[in-house]
């Protein structure tokens, strides 16, 4: 299993991780990047049986992964309930198959939790979104626990960097114009 290896050698620096899914990776790195607190954020494939997949395999939707990142954060200076409303904010929670123009259950939302404190944490914020009727269709985002976690290819780390043009076609495919509408009210 490809993982992340230690971040900081010091003693007092106590780093934690986040993995979501909302559609395609290359869109879900921007928006947690740049955030004061996250150390780093990593495209990968998780929740699935295949080890070690690889794109095209993940691609197929036969591999039962999902299109995941990994966000490594200290939780000094940013909470994981903070990364669970930023989460909120970036994906359509009333779509279990897929997100905006990607289909597939390799794009299904999905909140991958790797303890119980964030299980806690993300379905109490699952209820307050159900509860606010921001939506009019029920949230389906599922909350299940963290699998292991593949790293993508590294063509796919910081994609947004890499070809701008390309994520901003991809973000064209209805993300920022749903974002729009529901949070920037």
């Amino acid at each position: 299993m490809k993982d992340v290896k230690s971040l900081d050698n010091n003693e007092n620096s106590h780093y934690d991780t986040a993995i979501f899914a909302g559609g395609c990776f290359w869109c879900m790195v921007a928006p947690f990047d740049t955030y004061p607190g996250v150390i780093k954020v990593e495209s990968g494939y998780t929740g699935g049986v295949v080890p070690n997949p690889t794109y095209e395999q993940v691609c197929t939707g036969l591999t039962g992964h999902t299109e995941a990142v990994r966000i490594t954060y200290d939780p000094n200076k940013l909470s994981y309930e903070d990364l669970v409303n930023i989460y909120w904010q970036v994906t359509d929670p009333t779509d279990a198959m897929g997100q905006f123009q990607d289909r597939g259950s390799q794009y299904q939302p999905v909140i991958y939790y790797n303890s119980l404190e964030q299980k806690e944490i993300a379905e109490q914020s699952r209820k307050s979104l159900a509860d606010s009727n921001k939506f009019s269709d029920p949230i389906v985002t599922r909350i299940e626990p963290a699998k292991p976690f593949y790293l993508a290819e590294d063509y796919h780390q910081d994609f947004y960097k890499k070809d701008p043009a390309r994520y901003a076609l991809e973000e064209a495919g209805g993300r920022e114009q749903f974002i729009k509408k529901h949070w920037k009210k």
